[in-house]
């Protein structure tokens, strides 16, 4: 008699069968196994970025510029439901942006036009408005 030992999976292949069969469970219903592991790799990719924006937010925060846009927009990526909850904890604190977070097409509309009008400024009298502003303040603190 023949006693045949079949080697144990290592921890790195019991690891990813698990993750695969609770990506089965869990997420849609993928048909395949390249599917499982294509939705697997983007829920990876998605919570290293959005891990990423958020450690890059917070890291801003004191700094000038958008802290706090860049970890709700990391935040948006995790797929996590405690990363949601933190969103509308967040939304809840700014004024003006509603709780789910929808935008009016007014406003839309009315950045639109301030994003435009700025740019066709800058474009067409950027240079005079440098050398204007220039001037003036030689002049005042000179």
């Amino acid at each position: 008699m023949t006693l045949v030992v079949e080697p144990t999976p290592d921890f790195g292949d019991r690891l990813r069968a698990a993750a695969r069969e609770a990506e089965r469970e869990t997420g849609r219903a993928e048909a395949t196994s390249d599917e499982v592991t294509s939705s697997l790799t983007k829920r990876l990719v998605r919570a290293i970025v959005g891990f990423f924006l958020v450690a890059l937010g917070i890291a801003a925060l004191p700094l000038p510029g958008p802290g706090w846009l860049i970890v709700i927009i990391g935040l948006t990526l995790l797929p996590y439901a405690w990363a949601e909850r933190t969103v509308r904890l967040i939304r809840r604190k700014i004024p003006g942006v509603p709780e789910d977070g929808h935008i009016p097409m007014s406003s839309w509309v009315i950045m639109g036009v301030l994003v435009i009008t700025a740019s066709v400024v800058s474009f067409l009298w950027g240079d005079d408005i440098v050398s204007w502003t220039k001037d003036n303040w030689n002049r005042r603190f000179a």
